[in-house]
């Protein structure tokens, strides 16, 4: 039976700490990829493993990641995510002037993310076979919502995500799934009609 998922609910320290760019891509490898020491992660961001393991230790005095102590040695310490998946609400945040900054660089990076996962998907196009090309999509809708319609949406999206998510068999691939829903800024819907 596969392990509850563990998604951790970001709050203000958390949140503090995350805002530093090389801590959300630390995070992100450990959570995508698994345990790695300071020293392995340092050549996979182009970082020294004296940086990495500083910032591996400002993510763990918030609890975001731990030492993996069923590897490395008295010389050699692993770490891990502490939860397989962070969730935010911007409306905790938004309103605190001294949260802001924070808030925006987490978003961004996020943001950020996913558009280099999605070029890298296509810049390696011709290497997956037909079967995964043409299941794969990157596709963008326009809906017209209510703010209660876009939620109920949402947790609609993730019920159905939650449904395929199992143990990994023989074959799979790790496949990566982005959706969002936000509205469109009035500037963008009324700038055409001006003249």
């Amino acid at each position: 039976m596969p392990d509850e998922r563990r998604t951790r609910q970001i709050d203000a320290q958390t949140l503090r700490a995350l805002a530093h760019p090389l801590r959300m891509e630390l995070l992100d490898l450990l959570t995508l990829d698994g345990p790695a020491t300071a020293t392995g992660l340092a050549k996979r961001v182009g970082e020294s493993s004296g940086t990495t393991s500083w910032h591996l230790r400002q993510l763990a005095e918030t609890g975001l990641v731990v030492e993996d102590s069923g590897r490395g040695s008295k010389r050699e310490r692993w770490w891990k995510a502490a939860q397989d998946s962070t969730r935010t609400s911007a409306a905790d945040f938004v309103h605190h002037p001294e949260m802001a900054g924070s808030l925006m660089a987490f978003l961004h990076h996020h943001v950020d993310q996913r558009y280099r996962e999605q070029s890298r998907f296509v810049a390696e196009l011709p290497r997956w076979a037909d079967e995964w090309r043409d299941s794969a999509t990157l596709s963008s809708t326009m809906l017209t919502l209510t703010a209660d319609e876009t939620r109920q949406m949402a947790e609609e999206l993730g019920a159905v995500i939650e449904r395929y998510r199992r143990p990994a068999r023989p074959g799979d691939e790790s496949v990566i799934t982005h959706w969002a829903a936000f509205p469109r800024s009035a500037a963008e819907t009324t700038s055409e009609g001006e003249s």
